[in-house]
């Protein structure tokens, strides 16, 4: 049997059974005493009594240090009904099932005591308080038996013969719909039992909430789902609510009050995996401060949340570059260069050499990245490292860096080549125009002849 009746403790919470003292069974007053065999409905004759009585002291000791013998009360039970079933009357009938039921339950015998509840509900004369409290009873059984429509019927039952209403009742009308897919009941149902428990003054915890803006998130009304959640943060200022709170805002498409709420989450210091990290640092960055990215990366670096690893040393670098902090850049840039089995970061880390005039260190990276292979662009690494070698004189190397360049790429890159090898050539004319003068200069003058013969 597949029971589930652990996930539900506060409907199970109401698996309390009345059992019939002896000593109030029989009506009050002056009236004369029935006879043994009377077979009316409201009363015990009198060796069903000692029967119930013995079964009852069984069950449950008046010494409270005594243990309960239930299966001597199952024994007892069981010779009673096969005695004198077909002679009780209804009351009789009701009195002895409702032992049975008790006893399953003790047993955790669910299926018992819910097929011993629906042969109850047979009995023609059950008192009325009886048949509510087996179909409210049967509503919490046919939960744990994962019976839904029956646990509704059951419900739906019980509140049509009961002048008020129920907690427990609610509860279980809404888990039933929850568990048929049946979301707009199972949210009214739930709203129902909360304000019930409101009026009745029961504390409403944070799992009542959290069932709720479940239901609401299923049925994308995410406007209920905010409200909610904005009570649940006053009301017990859970980590698990502040990081909600920005999934609602993405899913109302507000960007701007998700990365707040995201934000003011960081703040509140609940952030506890890489994942929360990396959300808010990109989203700054997606904002224009992405040096407040960075901070809040290098913060879950540093407390162990985000690893160490090839993605997230990427992403601190990009952040850096974009707030034009090359220099900070530099460090996770390199670690990266280190962790990258392609030579794609070898490229990104030759171009923050560039953006920093360090072109000789630029040339070694962009040459390690081709080396490496396994590019997203090579002729784009070409084309920057025939820049670095501009930058260094070099214009040989450059004009072969370029042409290279041409020959990787497509028609897009060869224009952009043809183009750059013309700056080229035309540079370097210009460098050696300005060389021959500098000799030229160097060969006019004379120097002074010596003061001493």
């Amino acid at each position: 049997m597949n029971r589930i009746y652990g996930l539900f403790p506060a409907l199970l919470a109401g698996f309390v059974l009345t059992l019939v003292q002896p000593e109030s069974a029989v009506l009050a007053g002056d009236e004369p005493r029935p006879p043994p065999e009377a077979r009316t409905a409201g009363t015990l004759g009198p060796q069903v009594m000692r029967a119930i009585t013995e079964i009852q002291e069984l069950m449950t000791p008046e010494d409270p240090e005594d243990q309960p013998d239930l299966a001597a009360a199952k024994i007892e039970l069981d010779e009673l009904r096969e005695r004198r079933w077909d002679r009780m009357n209804d009351f009789e009938k009701s009195t002895l099932l409702n032992f049975y039921t008790s006893y399953y339950i003790s047993i955790e015998d669910f299926v018992g005591a819910l097929r011993t509840f629906e042969e109850m509900l047979t009995i023609e004369e059950l008192r009325e308080d009886t048949r509510r409290r087996a179909l409210r009873t049967l509503g919490q059984l046919y939960v744990a038996e994962e019976e839904w429509q029956k646990s509704i019927d059951s419900y739906l039952a019980w509140r049509e013969i009961s002048l008020e209403e129920d907690e427990i009742v609610f509860k279980g009308l809404s888990w039933g719909h929850y568990y048929l897919d049946e979301m707009e009941p199972a949210r009214d149902y739930w709203l129902d039992y909360m304000n019930l428990a409101l009026a009745n003054g029961t504390e409403l915890d944070r799992n009542d909430y959290t069932y709720l803006n479940g239901v609401y998130f299923t049925l994308e009304a995410f406007d209920d789902a905010l409200e909610l959640l904005k009570t649940m943060i006053v009301k017990f200022d859970d980590p698990a609510d502040w990081q909600n709170l920005s999934a609602i805002y993405a899913a109302l498409d507000q960007e701007d009050a998700r990365v707040q709420s995201l934000n003011l989450t960081y703040l509140r210091g609940v952030f506890d995996d890489d994942v929360r990290y990396l959300n808010l640092g990109q989203s700054l960055a997606g904002m224009e401060i992405p040096l407040s990215g960075r901070k809040i990366l290098d913060d879950g670096l540093e407390q162990g949340f985000i690893p160490d690893d090839l993605e997230n040393n990427i992403t601190l670098a990009q952040l850096s570059m974009l707030g034009a902090e090359y220099e900070e850049a530099l460090g996770p840039a390199i670690k990266a260069a280190e962790l990258d089995t392609s030579g794609n970061s070898h490229d990104r880390l030759g171009y923050l050499y560039y953006l920093l005039g360090e072109y000789q260190e630029a040339v070694d990276a962009f040459r390690t990245a081709l080396e490496v292979g396994d590019l997203n662009n090579r002729a784009d690494t070409l084309m920057f490292l025939a820049r670095a070698l501009v930058e260094l004189d070099e214009f040989d190397e450059a004009l072969a860096a370029t042409a290279a360049s041409a020959e990787a790429g497509g028609e897009r890159e060869q224009q952009t080549a043809s183009n750059y090898r013309g700056f080229i050539e035309s540079t370097q004319e210009r460098h050696n125009i300005i060389a021959q003068r500098r000799a030229d200069a160097i060969d006019f003058y004379e120097s002074y002849p010596s003061l001493i013969d």
